[in-house]
C-alpha cells in the first residue's frame, strides 16, 4: 500500500496548477479530477501523473470524493490548485506519514491566503484552518454539498505547525467572477434544502458579514485589501440572499 495519495481537482488552473505539483511531487500517488478545462492544465497535470481522470462536476463536496475513492495510499492529502506547501509543511507532513505509531486520523493546517500578493493576517481569511491530511479510510469522507465543503467522520484531530499557502486572489478580476460564482452555487444549495430569503435577510447578513471580517475579526488592519476582502464578501451575501429569492416562483415568493 502506499504511504500517501494526493488528490486535486481541476478547472482551468493553467495559471497555478504547476506550483502547487512542483509543492507535492514527492508524493507517492497524485490524482487529478479534471471537469473540462479548456486551458493546459491537463497537459502540465500529465508531467506530473498519469492519473488524470475527466469528469462532470456535480459540487466541490462530491468532486473530492470521487478522487478520494480512486486514491490507494494509507494518507491522502487533499490541496486545491491554487495552494502550495512550503518546505517545512512537506517535511511535517512526511514525518506524520512515515510514523506507524501515530493515531490521530486528521490534520488541520492554518490557510495563509493572498491577496493581489499581499498576504492577510486577519479578517475572515485570517482564521482560517482546514483539514486536509487525514487517513484513508471508509469512515472519512467529504460533505457531499456543492460549495463550503468540510471533512468528515474522523475522531481524534490534530494540528500541524506548519501553514499552507494559498494565492486566493490574483486580480480583481477573479473578485467578481468568484462572486458572481459563488453567490450563484450558495444560492441553488439553499434553495434545494428549501430555504427562503427576502431583502431584509439579505441587506442584515451582508451587513453583518462585513462587521464580523472589518472590525470583530480586525480585517482593518490589512489595509486597503482588508477593507476589499471584507466589502466583497458582504457583496457576495447579499447576492446570495437575493438570488435566493428569484429561484422560487412569483406565486411562492
Amino acid at each position: 500500500m502506499l504511504t500517501l495519495s494526493v488528490i486535486i481537482i481541476t478547472k482551468d488552473a493553467e495559471r497555478d496548477i504547476r506550483d502547487c505539483l512542483n509543492s507535492v511531487a514527492w508524493a507517492d500517488e497524485i490524482i487529478v479530477l479534471d471537469s473540462g478545462s479548456h486551458d493546459k492544465t491537463v497537459e502540465i497535470c500529465s508531467e506530473y501523473t498519469s492519473k488524470i481522470f475527466f469528469t462532470d462536476w456535480p459540487g466541490f463536496g462530491r468532486q473530492k470524493n470521487r478522487a478520494l475513492d480512486k486514491a490507494l495510499g494509507k494518507w491522502v492529502l487533499s490541496i486545491d490548485a491554487d495552494e502550495t506547501l512550503s518546505d517545512a509543511l512537506i517535511d511535517e507532513i512526511k514525518r506524520i506519514t512515515s510514523d506507524d505509531h501515530i493515531r490521530e486520523e486528521a490534520y488541520a493546517m492554518k490557510r495563509v491566503s493572498f491577496f493581489c500578493g499581499k498576504k492577510i493576517n486577519y479578517g475572515d481569511w485570517g482564521h482560517d484552518y482546514i483539514v486536509r491530511l487525514f487517513r484513508n479510510q471508509a469512515s472519512i469522507k467529504f460533505s457531499p454539498v456543492s460549495i463550503h465543503e468540510s471533512l468528515t467522520g474522523y475522531r481524534r484531530l490534530r494540528y500541524l505547525k506548519q501553514p499552507i499557502f494559498h494565492r486566493a486572489i490574483q486580480n480583481m478580476n477573479q473578485v467578481t467572477l468568484k462572486l458572481a460564482n459563488y453567490s450563484t452555487i450558495g444560492a441553488e444549495f439553499a434553495y434545494q434544502q428549501g430555504k427562503k430569503s427576502s431583502i431584509t435577510k439579505a441587506i442584515t447578513h451582508g451587513w453583518w458579514s462585513f462587521v464580523r471580517c472589518y472590525f470583530l475579526r480586525l480585517g482593518f488592519l490589512d489595509g486597503k485589501e482588508g477593507f476589499t476582502i471584507a466589502f466583497s464578501n458582504a457583496v457576495g451575501v447579499f447576492y446570495r440572499y437575493v438570488k435566493l429569492i428569484y429561484l422560487y416562483k412569483p406565486s411562492q415568493r
